[in-house]
């Protein structure tokens, strides 16, 4: 049983493309199923354990946003590596706001790829309700329960966050009144170095105070520290 093969499915319209990640990824120890669009995609998570799903953005019909949108509601503990053909900063806030774990763009180096799916399982590992005790956090008139993934205001209202909201904020939580630099939460949100040109964590701390703060262009709950990054300011200052 401890024996086995960890699943992946790799959704592409490229015959040659899914023959060559098969092909790698067996080699590698893997059990590598296959579809061609977003129908068989959910024929064969029907019928077998994926942990990963390796989808192509350009898809035929419903493509790989729209299908990891679907992917993650249906299921908060599977892996989702989104690939794209195309590098712009808007795709990569769009990949991670879809609910993917992790973007690559092509043409990629089959190691790396390789790499980011054993970061993504190790982050399986830990996700769900079932860790450390609750750990909740309050800031401004929002209370937010990191292992239940619950983001609740004093109203009693729900706040329902995307993937890379989520891993912002409970990167932010995990260290209140701590300046993290971008290069660490780039770390946190998608597992890569911060290029000084990539918008994509200013992009999430803007959509993430749109959500929680009473006046977004003049934040309370997370402020920017000039030169340094971001830092989350806990207490009950906004209510």
């Amino acid at each position: 049983m401890e024996n086995t093969p960890v699943e992946i499915l790799v959704v592409d319209d490229d015959p040659v493309a899914c023959a060559r990640l098969k092909a790698y990824f067996t080699a590698e120890g893997y059990a590598v199923f296959v579809a061609n669009d977003g129908g068989g995609m959910w024929r064969v998570l029907d019928s077998e354990a994926i942990s990963v799903v390796l989808l192509d953005v350009g898809l035929p019909g419903k493509d790989g946003l729209e299908l990891a949108r679907e992917l993650r509601a249906h299921d908060e503990g599977l892996g989702i590596i989104l690939v794209s053909g195309r590098g712009d900063d808007v795709d990569k806030i769009v990949g991670l706001e879809s609910g993917a774990d992790d973007y690559v763009t092509k043409p990629f180096n089959s190691r790396e790829l390789l790499a980011r799916v054993k970061i993504v399982l190790r982050g399986l590992r830990g996700r769900g309700p079932k860790g450390g005790g609750g750990e909740t956090i309050s800031f401004g008139r929002w209370t937010f329960d990191i292992a239940h993934r619950r983001l609740q205001g004093s109203d009693g209202k729900r706040e329902i966050l995307t993937r890379g909201e989520f891993d912002l904020l409970a990167a932010l939580a995990g260290h209140p009144g701590v300046v993290l630099s971008r290069e660490r939460l780039m770390q946190t949100v998608s597992h890569r170095s911060w290029d000084p040109n990539d918008r994509t964590i200013d992009v999430l701390i803007s959509r993430l105070r749109d959500k929680l703060e009473d006046d977004p262009k003049h934040p309370e709950i997370i402020t920017t520290v000039r030169g340094e990054g971001y830092v989350l300011i806990a207490g009950d200052g906004g209510r």
